[in-house]
């Protein structure tokens, strides 16, 4: 294993949790207690979102750290998960609020999915109104394993002014910027340290024989044996250490650090949960990709095993520089090392989730996939000789954010996880590369058919000197059952349209089908040629599309016309308390509901399914997330056409 001077390799921790719990402040103030302090806004009340990782380098007691500080909206999450596969360590950074505790439901589930330790820090500990008991009640329903409370919050009156460490059974005084000092626990508060101190022992005993049985002999364990039980523990996926603070005063910061230090798995056990043989040869992975101006493409990488040096070859590209994020500046170092988070320079030809060897082309390790989109904007240049530097432009977008998908047939559209997710992309386009767009809310596919079988004559007869233009035909145009789509029917006998010309109506027919009455394209239908009359001279291709488009025309108008607009079959996900609301929501966008049942390994939510417009659908999502405290999602997939009196 590659080590630092004193042996430690460095080792990394994701900050995730819900918007504005207080991720960016604890990831400034975890940098500021390691000496490594991080420009701060002026004033951290007006704070800009965060929408992407950023990361922050420090050694802390002699022990290399990378903390990164993820994305709090659900909009963002892509960018969360990818985090989540690189570290050895989360902390879920919640409020102390029995309200707010489903906002991190999403984020816990992931992580008792993927296997991450994680540790759970209740932050803003001074706004506390209630107790912690009745918050950590709301976090366990979501939590895959036994919440243990390590820390007791001290009392002046109504506002918190300290903690108690269970496990060391020491009190701590919180002093806003400084360490916390030590003080004697309050006698008032003795005899309820001591049952939080027992349940917090008989959770650990639940995994441990040696433990169970000093229990039961009412033998007080050592904290010597808590320490290491709780690690063990946190490592397994057995336990989640809750631990409590305030960072925008840096109350329990440091506590926060110890605790990291101490119960943060190594990068080799790490490794070995993602199936990683230690000892093999050098491995890193790409999980966010940056185009950084002057700098060039970046790609953050996670060094699995062994070390990388700078200008070593990865995947078919040499690597052009190593880069740390100290003080939140790039700072370029020689080599990465096991269990290093650092970007890598210029490497231009590799794609966000590669996995990276110098020895070659290693096996691809798994990578977080992108939830399907759920918001679509259309974008247009206001200068149409930007229109190539926008392609460029949105294909570098795209590749720095996997959950960004683009589609163009007729306009470009941008498809992903939300309105502020495409607000911040567009934003990004004018920001870096000087792009003003405007947007719009994208054309629907409206599809035209026909109610009734019509006969259509089509007739040509052009004479401009020369050679005329002459054609005949007399077509009939019927419906078809709905998606069985164009269908060409030749019934010409004794040579009335020549084999020859056949084809050129065909051609036509179908031709005529993709702009039919009302300026959509028309489905369902078939086109039989029956008869017609041509001259042995004037007759050409040009002349028998040009009579079956005249035909087409006419006989399409003549044949109860109506149009059809697109059905989704959508498939709405929400904690069981919005179950009536998001039906509700449904119905009235005109959706047809289909039932609802208990979604899969997600105890306490439900599916609800039902047929919906696809004109219903465009912002569903905002709806939708403003009536779920932003818990809810949707998944829909094209299901049928369906006749519509609804005005395009």
């Amino acid at each position: 294993m590659s080590g630092t001077k004193n042996g430690r390799s460095p080792r990394s921790v994701a900050l995730v949790g819900p918007y504005s719990s207080g991720k960016s402040t604890l990831f400034e103030a975890l940098l500021d207690a390691a000496g490594a302090p991080v420009k701060r806004p002026a004033d951290p009340r007006n704070r800009p979102m965060t929408t992407e990782i950023r990361l922050g380098h420090c050694t802390y007691l002699g022990d290399p750290w990378c903390i990164l500080d993820c994305p709090g909206s659900i909009e963002f999450a892509h960018q969360t998960c990818a985090a989540l596969a690189m570290v050895d360590i989360a902390i879920v950074v919640c409020e102390p609020s029995p309200a707010k505790a489903a906002m991190v439901a999403p984020l816990l589930k992931t992580l008792r999915d993927e296997g991450v330790p994680h540790m759970v820090f209740i932050n803003k500990i001074d706004t506390l109104d209630g107790s912690v008991a009745d918050t950590l009640a709301g976090l366990q329903q979501y939590a895959g394993s036994p919440l243990v409370l390590r820390q007791m919050p001290i009392f002046d009156g109504q506002t918190v002014t300290g903690y108690v460490d269970l496990m060391s059974e020491r009190a701590y005084r919180y002093r806003k910027g400084e360490a916390s000092e030590l003080m004697q626990i309050p006698a008032a508060m003795l005899a309820e340290e001591q049952e939080a101190l027992g349940r917090l022992v008989e959770t650990l005993a639940d995994h441990d024989d040696a433990l169970l049985e000093k229990v039961l002999e009412d033998i007080k364990p050592t904290p010597e044996e808590l320490y290491r039980d709780m690690r063990k523990d946190l490592v397994n996926g057995a336990v989640i250490e809750v631990l409590l603070g305030a960072a925008e005063n840096t109350n329990g910061v440091r506590r926060l650090w110890k605790a990291l230090r101490h119960d943060t798995p190594a990068p080799t056990e790490a490794a070995e949960r993602r199936s990683i043989i230690p000892g093999g040869a050098a491995r890193a992975q790409v999980f966010k990709t940056v185009y950084a101006g002057h700098t060039g493409k970046l790609s953050f990488v996670r060094v699995w095993s062994g070390s990388i040096q700078d200008g070593a070859q990865l995947g078919g590209t040499r690597l052009g520089g190593i880069y740390r994020y100290v003080n939140g500046d790039l700072t370029k170092v020689p080599e990465a090392k096991q269990g290093d988070i650092v970007a890598f320079g210029r490497l231009d030809a590799v794609h966000t989730g590669a996995t990276l060897s110098p020895g070659g082309q290693p096996e691809a390790l798994p990578f977080p996939r992108p939830t399907p989109p759920v918001y679509a904007m259309a974008v247009a240049t206001t200068d149409r000789k930007d229109d190539v530097k926008l392609s460029g432009a949105l294909h570098k977008l795209a590749e720095e954010d996997p959950s960004l998908f683009i589609t163009q047939d007729g306009e470009t559209v941008l498809h992903g996880q939300g309105e502020m997710h495409l607000q911040t992309t567009v934003e990004h386009l004018a920001r870096d590369y000087g792009l003003t767009l405007a947007t719009h809310k994208p054309a629907i596919a409206y599809k035209e058919t026909i109610r009734k079988p019509v006969h259509e004559h089509g007739r040509l007869k052009r004479q401009t000197g020369g050679h005329g233009q002459f054609a005949d035909v007399k077509i009939d145009i019927a419906p078809r059952a709905r998606g069985e789509g164009f269908q060409f029917i030749d019934k010409i006998v004794g040579g009335t349209v020549p084999r020859n010309f056949i084809p050129a109506v065909g051609a036509a027919a179908e031709e005529a089908t993709h702009k039919g009455p009302f300026g959509y394209p028309v489905v369902d239908v078939s086109v039989t040629l029956v008869d017609g009359g041509f001259h042995s001279v004037d007759s050409s291709d040009m002349a028998f599309k040009t009579a079956t488009q005249i035909a087409m025309k006419e006989g399409l108008a003549k044949a109860d016309p109506v149009l059809l607009e697109p059905v989704d079959h959508v498939t709405i996900s929400v904690p069981n308390d919005y179950t009536a609301r998001a039906q509700r929501l449904l119905t009235g966008r005109r959706g047809q509901i289909l039932g609802f049942a208990e979604r899969s390994d997600w105890p306490g939510w439900d599916n609800v399914e039902a047929l919906v417009p696809e004109a219903e659908m465009h912002d569903l999502i905002i709806e939708l997330r403003s009536q779920t405290m932003g818990l809810g999602t949707f998944w829909r997939k094209f299901d049928h056409l369906a006749e519509t009196r609804a005005v395009p």
